[in-house]
């Protein structure tokens, strides 16, 4: 509340409506692995692997469980159609899942219920929540498309609970991930024409930097590399893509 005017105060968000527009024409095409965001299916179960692993190395009672998440809540920041978010929610967690396009909301939503799954899906920005916090905060490949990745960060920083886990992945901006990402997948229509900005990716230090400054401490960083024979995989090799995991300092 602004004591002198009488008016609430409202934080305004990192969404870039062009961006925004730009996933939501990908909604019908989500869940096809063999469509526009084959990339994404792809990736998904390194993203899913890396996420269980610190999961279990946050929480000593998660390693043993069926359910990890169980009475644990999260939150998907930029869940496209909820590849990520139905996992989490299939690990025990009450999740809700954001994004920017309100295509990809009614997707999501649709495909959850579908499925039988009960996630609470917003056509929203992480800036807008209000005292919402989270044991667990997700945001896969985001940070890159919003329009102030600091503040973008802020407000990750806002909706993470003590004692709480977040999690991140970006791609690096390397002359491997210029050639690999932004050339090569989208020519070979593995990533839809139009979806990276280059000049957008953050380095690891870049976002380090970003994260300390907002009160967080990165843990552990891994690449997300690929090869012919294995495909997409985890490994020491940032070039390509990174995960983070990140706690309160």
């Amino acid at each position: 509340m602004n004591a002198s005017t009488g008016t609430v105060e409202t934080r305004s968000g990192t969404i870039d409506p062009k961006e925004a527009a730009h996933f939501g024409r990908l909604a019908a095409e989500w869940w096809d692995p063999k469509g526009e965001s084959a990339m994404l299916h792809k990736l998904n179960p390194v993203r899913l692997a890396y996420i269980r692993s610190a999961i279990d190395r946050h929480w000593a009672d998660a390693g043993a469980a069926r359910k990890p998440l169980a009475g644990r809540s999260a939150i998907d920041v930029g869940c496209g159609a909820g590849l990520l978010t139905e996992p989490l929610a299939r690990l025990g967690a009450k999740v809700i899942g954001l994004d920017a396009a309100a295509e990809n909301v009614a997707a999501a939503s649709a495909h959850a219920e579908a499925v039988g799954l009960e996630i609470d899906y917003r056509n929203a920005d992480i800036e807008t929540l209000e005292r919402e916090t989270f044991d667990l905060v997700t945001s896969m490949e985001v940070i890159e498309h919003v329009t102030d990745p600091a503040a973008f960060v802020a407000a990750l920083e806002r909706a993470l609970a003590p004692g709480g886990l977040m999690l991140l992945s970006t791609p690096n901006r390397t002359a491997m991930s210029r050639i690999m990402l932004v050339e090569a997948a989208e020519r070979l229509g593995q990533v839809p024409r139009g979806t990276h900005d280059w000049h957008k990716f953050l380095t690891p230090e870049e976002l380090t930097e970003m994260l300390v400054a907002a009160g967080l401490t990165v843990t552990d960083t891994r690449g997300i590399a690929w090869d012919p024979l294995k495909g997409l995989h985890l490994s020491d090799n940032l070039a390509l893509n990174y995960l983070m995991t990140v706690v309160r300092a």
